[in-house]
């Protein structure tokens, strides 16, 4: 089924602005591994491309270290604990997130190819612990 240019994908206008709400940077779960990790002394950069032939960014990029971090919503990455398929527009909730998954193994896949190390926390994650993992891969990175 074609859909004119002038219709919106949402289901309703309300779905809509809702979603358009969405932020893709500088997300809570996001600022809270970040504080965490800035309290640990640790500095790296934020929504930046760990490397440049790579057209994906990371949500806090280590570059010394060769680390790319992404906090992964539970919904736009499919958690395998909180992901519900929404009921209304399922087939294209399914085929979105599918791609997202999708996309995500291939940036870590090309991410490794170059070199580099990714890590992904869920948006659930405790920051703490994440922030834990985190260091000891940056940790892991410089013994090497």
């Amino acid at each position: 089924m074609e859909r004119k240019t002038d219709e919106s994908w949402a289901s309703s206008p309300a779905v809509r602005q809702s979603m358009q709400g969405n932020r893709s940077r500088d997300t809570r779960p996001e600022r809270l591994v970040r504080s965490e990790l800035h309290r640990r002394g640790l500095r790296f950069l934020v929504d930046a491309r760990p490397v440049r032939s790579i057209p994906r960014r990371a949500d806090i990029v280590f570059r010394g270290s060769r680390l790319a971090v992404f906090v992964d919503g539970c919904f736009w990455h499919g958690c395998p604990i909180h992901y519900r398929t929404p009921r209304t527009n399922d087939s294209y909730w399914l085929a979105k997130v599918d791609t997202n998954r999708a996309r995500d193994r291939d940036t870590d896949d090309r991410l490794t190819r170059a070199g580099w190390s990714a890590v992904r926390v869920w948006e659930h994650d405790n920051p703490t612990v994440a922030a834990d993992r985190i260091q000891e891969a940056v940790a892991k990175s410089r013994r090497l």
